[in-house]
């Protein structure tokens, strides 16, 4: 299945980002219109920190395993997520790049490395779905990045 890929412009520095979404906790504040039952586990930062959480989406509840595989601070971080009993395992990759005028552009890719046979029959609606539900946490990455980390001249 092809990625989905979502970005939001935003007042932080690069590192003011990063710091902020490197520790696993903080997600929960954005991603929590899909994702519920946050059980965090390993370090609370950086490659180890886990989650196990329960997505919803498409009317579908499914418990997914979320571990921080990569971190190169401040311009990337990757997690693995596994679910649907490791019949779907994917890549979210949080890229962050700074912009000309100051400021971050944050985009979040989601890569499929392995689906079960229902997703890839329902590609164009599980990807539009995931990118929906992304980009809807973009926007609230947004407002919880201006909480924790205002901007310059904010």
């Amino acid at each position: 299945m092809k990625p989905v890929t979502v970005s939001t412009d935003v007042p932080q520095t690069p590192e003011q980002v990063y710091e902020f979404l490197d520790v696993m906790a903080h997600h929960e504040r954005f991603t929590d219109h899909y994702l519920t039952d946050w059980h965090l586990s390993g370090p609370r930062r950086g490659p180890g920190s886990r989650a196990t959480v329960t997505a919803s989406l498409g009317g579908t509840r499914t418990e997914v395993a979320v571990e921080v595989v990569e971190a190169e601070a401040p311009r990337q971080i990757t997690e693995r997520n596994v679910s649907a009993a490791g019949r779907r395992v994917a890549r979210g990759t949080y890229t962050i790049e700074p912009l000309p005028d100051g400021g971050s552009r944050v985009s979040f890719s989601y890569a499929w490395e392995r689906a079960p046979l229902p997703d890839r029959l329902l590609a164009p609606l599980v990807r539009a779905t995931m990118r929906s539900a992304n980009r809807t946490a973009m926007r609230r990455l947004s407002t919880e990045l201006a909480r924790h980390a205002p901007g310059a001249g904010t």
